[in-house]
């Protein structure tokens, strides 16, 4: 179907009429809309991480001064950094991973071990995933304040996030047609 898009999520074309719009193109676009997302969110808090220390590296040295919850709140843009570099390298497979067994194994049992790892991947990130989500409604109950009003679970929320996300992916690695092979050091 080739033609243009309708509000009611069908393509239209000249020749043949409406057509539903692909399951597959529709994932595809909201798995762009995602990566996409990750990337800016990533792209802002490395700039507002910067731009925060310079400034309070600045106000300190020059007026002795700065922004008392600057530095509370640099610590947690470090948090989020690390969720979603971790969240973009198993999109990307470049994740850590220990490679000691693909050199002596035939490639179709390679497929296996790596079905098998990410599994196991999987099943740990979601675990995790759960229980720091208890953790974190844990610390919403609690009610206390990480800085300027912010409250400590919002600033604990990218955790559970992150390692569901993590998780599911490493799922869609095991589930999907062949699991991709991380990057090995040279």
């Amino acid at each position: 179907c080739r033609g243009r898009r309708s509000v009611s999520s069908t393509v239209t074309s000249e020749r043949s009429g409406p057509c539903p719009l692909r399951p597959d193109d529709a994932m595809r676009f909201v798995l762009r809309l995602i990566h996409g997302l990750e990337s800016a969110l990533l792209y802002a808090l490395v700039a507002l991480l910067l731009g925060l220390a310079i400034y309070q590296i600045a106000a300190r040295n020059l007026f002795d001064t700065g922004l008392d919850w600057g530095d509370a709140l640099l610590r947690v843009i470090v948090l989020w950094l690390a969720m979603l570099g971790a969240m973009i390298a198993t999109r990307q497979g470049g994740h850590i991973s220990i490679d000691v067994l693909s050199h002596y194994l035939s490639p179709g049992a390679n497929a296996v071990v790596a079905r098998v790892a990410y599994l196991f991947s999987a099943v740990v990130c979601l675990l995790a995933a759960w229980y720091c989500g208890l953790f974190v409604l844990d610390e919403r109950s609690f009610g206390d304040i990480a800085f300027a009003g912010v409250p400590v679970w919002m600033c604990e929320a990218i955790i559970p996030v992150g390692l569901a996300v993590i998780g599911a992916r490493f799922l869609c690695q095991t589930l999907g047609p062949t699991p991709p092979q991380p990057e090995t050091a040279r």
